[in-house]
């Protein structure tokens, strides 16, 4: 009883990180990294059920793909900022596209930090640690 007392302790004080990304592979491979650095996750494979799945769950950090059906991450980024529930979640955004010609265009679009995949896993955690525990998001200010 005690030991389900604290796993469920433990469960509540979790960041829940959402991962967009169509490649099931990936989604599933960096959920994986994600939830062994004791981090809950929850997966959207689309444009449409990335909002839709965000409402619903309102996670604390968002991992989004550009490349993505049912509305492309710019288009989900676009929607994120009309919806007040949304508006203040970190969004970092992993995508194999160009960065010098998409970087500068996601930051101006709302995201917090881009990178190019694949990325590099302790890089990547350094920014999401920074990101939850500073509440670094869209309109707050980089970390130092």
């Amino acid at each position: 009883m005690l030991t389900e007392r604290r796993g469920l302790e433990a469960s509540k004080s979790r960041s829940k990180i959402m991962v967009v990304d169509d490649d099931s592979d990936l989604r599933q491979a960096l959920s994986l990294r994600l939830r062994a650095n004791q981090f809950e996750t929850i997966g959207a494979c689309d444009g449409y059920s990335a909002i839709a799945m965000a409402l619903k769950e309102k996670p604390q950090l968002i991992i989004l793909d550009l490349g993505l059906p049912a509305g492309d991450g710019f288009v989900v980024l676009k929607n994120f900022q009309q919806y007040p529930a949304l508006a203040g979640i970190p969004v970092i955004v992993l995508s194999a596209r160009d960065p010098e010609a998409n970087e500068r265009r996601t930051i101006e679009a709302g995201a917090t930090a881009f990178f190019q995949k694949p990325a590099d896993n302790e890089e990547l955690l350094g920014v999401i640690r920074a990101c939850l525990q500073t509440g670094w998001g869209w309109g707050g200010d980089k970390p130092s």
